[in-house]
């Protein structure tokens, strides 16, 4: 309702209070005295609508999707009667490829060549959907939209999705690599290992060579003392 109101008179009824308006024409009595108007509120107020009217521009931007626009149009006649209207076509082709391309350079592609290849397969994918929608129209008696902000979603949805698988790759990179290094590490704890049991085998060889003639010379002491002990006997 605000909006029709600035469209159809340029003023919102009550919108400033009556110090404010006062405040307001006070502002611009010279400059509207400069430019012929009379030294009285109204017209001093007059000249303040004409100069928003002026320098006050709406930008109003409505989906043709559903009824919505056309039931506001009917409530609203300030919507036709006080605007111009530019209708938006589909994209073309070379368009949607284009504002692909823009916004997949903000992501590292590995190529240039791939990054058009994208775009040009999601300018494909989107005509794609227009012609199914004019099929299902055909067949179903029934619309299904596809809007630019559909293809924007579509980029935003490639994005996201690649991130993601990014992400889970360099994660599981993380992980292989630390697995690579404690494996590292527990190859280097192993040669240890293996240079301690070398040597504590050669250790053990002559503890036991050591042990062998150890044991060959109590042999021989104790046939010794049996021989005694015989002699003793006898």
């Amino acid at each position: 309702m605000y909006i029709n109101d600035i469209l159809s008179t340029g003023y919102i009824p009550e919108l400033f209070a009556s110090d404010e308006l006062e405040a307001i024409t006070g502002k611009v009595r010279a400059e509207a005295k400069s430019n012929g108007y009379l030294d009285t509120p109204d017209d001093l107020f007059r000249y303040f609508l004409e100069k928003c009217k002026k320098n006050l521009h709406l930008d109003l931007c409505f989906s043709p999707v559903g009824d919505a626009f056309r039931i506001r149009s009917r409530m609203f006649p300030g919507l036709i009667n006080s605007t111009s209207i530019d209708y938006f076509h589909p994209w073309p082709r070379d368009a949607l490829i284009g504002v692909a391309e823009r916004f997949l350079g903000e992501i590292e592609l590995p190529t240039p060549e791939l990054c058009l290849t994208l775009a040009t397969h999601m300018a494909y994918v989107h005509l794609s959907i227009d012609d199914a929608n004019e099929r299902y129209r055909s067949m179903e008696r029934r619309n299904n939209y596809t809007t630019p902000t559909s293809f924007l979603e579509l980029i935003k949805f490639y994005k996201n999705l690649l991130g993601d698988k990014r992400g889970k790759i360099i994660d599981q990179i993380e992980r292989l690599n630390t697995g690579l290094q404690t494996m590292e590490d527990t190859n280097k704890v192993v040669a240890l290992l293996e240079v301690e049991l070398i040597e504590t085998m050669k250790v053990v060889e002559e503890e036991k060579e050591s042990t062998g003639k150890l044991i060959a010379i109590v042999d021989q002491q104790a046939s010794e003392a049996a021989v005694e002990q015989g002699l003793a006997e006898i």
